[in-house]
């Protein structure tokens, strides 16, 4: 079965086509390499014996899609990823995020409604909850007003992709993640942001490498254990994996509506401290950081309520904040050559 993969060669997609692989599917991978390398390719080849069908294509080019349906007839589900996703830069240009995520979902939603039936996986985000009222967070949580642009593309993509369902023969799982970290255990492929980091985990591995001279921790008066914020920190191939399964079960008709939605997270919060602690523990490294003001956006908690996942979908996060911690910072000195 030949499923396709867009962002295919980013942090989260490229640790998906290799779960898939080693599952026997069949992949082909879109990418438009504006936040991704080719050397991605030769990573998932070297933990999986086979580098995937690949075409570079910028999603927002209506032409380009439907070319790509003419020549890939057989493909029978996607994993979409592909979208801009940093918060800050959503709220300085949102047309860019309207349009990057909005419309590439669209032209390829008008594709596949084409179709008798299409399996669509579709990566979305816990943002689509705002501040929740209460945690853990479920998936049946009221969704609140977006924080920003970004999160207000994936409250929308959720809601096309439901309007197209319902007159189309498309079968879907929206997979809404907390927060991805780490890297392949073999450290062939990992999280390689262009530019400064807008994540916590990378920021916390260029500090201790020496590429950031210091660490800023946003906030230490949150109403939390500590006063730093507190996060859901999900390693990415326990994520990857989660997108397999959810596949699977649409292939299988095991789904018990045309759209489901699933939480993936470990069900556990840490807060921002938690995390620079842990890093140092598993590393050795003491990290150079410093206590500044809130950053405007950011939400106290979020962490899953991943009962849900783990009892319908049949999945369960099994790897460690430390092993996360430990992957990322192998893959951060392969990176640098040290």
């Amino acid at each position: 079965m030949k499923i396709l993969v867009t962002g295919g060669l980013g942090f989260i997609g490229s640790h998906t086509v290799v779960e898939l692989q080693n599952e026997g599917f069949d992949v082909v991978v879109i990418d438009d390499l504006s936040n991704s390398s080719l050397d991605v390719l030769n990573g998932i080849e070297a933990i999986t014996g086979k580098k995937p069908e690949f075409e570079k294509i910028d999603l927002r080019e209506k032409q380009a899609v439907k070319d790509f349906f003419v020549k890939y007839p057989d493909v029978t589900g996607i994993i979409h990823f592909a979208a801009s996703k940093a918060v800050g830069e959503s709220v300085e240009n949102p047309l860019l995020y309207y349009e990057n995520n909005i419309g590439s979902l669209v032209y390829l939603l008008q594709e596949l409604q084409k179709k008798q039936e299409f399996y669509f996986i579709f990566s979305s985000s816990c943002t689509v909850y705002g501040q929740a009222e209460k945690m853990p967070i479920t998936e049946g949580a009221p969704i609140q007003g977006a924080l920003s642009p970004y999160g207000n593309t994936k409250q929308i993509g959720e809601e096309i992709i439901k309007d197209v369902a319902k007159v189309s023969g498309i079968n879907s799982v929206l997979l809404r993640y907390f927060n991805p970290v780490g890297a392949h255990p073999s450290v062939n492929i990992g999280e390689l942001p262009l530019g400064v980091p807008l994540n916590l985990v990378p920021f916390i591995t260029q500090t201790a490498i020496g590429i950031r001279e210091q660490l800023s921790v946003f906030g230490n008066n949150y109403p939390t254990t500590d006063g730093t914020c507190v996060r859901d920190y999900i390693h990415v191939v326990d994520l990857a994996k989660a997108h397999v399964l959810a596949l699977q079960r649409l292939i299988d008709k095991k789904n018990a509506q045309k759209v489901e939605v699933f939480n993936l997270g470990t069900g556990k919060g840490n807060s921002v401290l938690e995390v620079i602690n842990a890093f140092e523990r598993v590393s050795g490294q003491k990290l150079n950081y410093k206590i500044v003001d809130r950053r405007a956006g950011d939400v106290a908690e979020a962490y899953a309520d991943t009962a849900k996942a783990n009892n319908v979908l049949g999945w369960k996060s099994e790897l460690s904040l430390d092993d996360a911690l430990a992957s990322a910072w192998k893959w951060e000195q392969k990176v640098r050559g040290k």
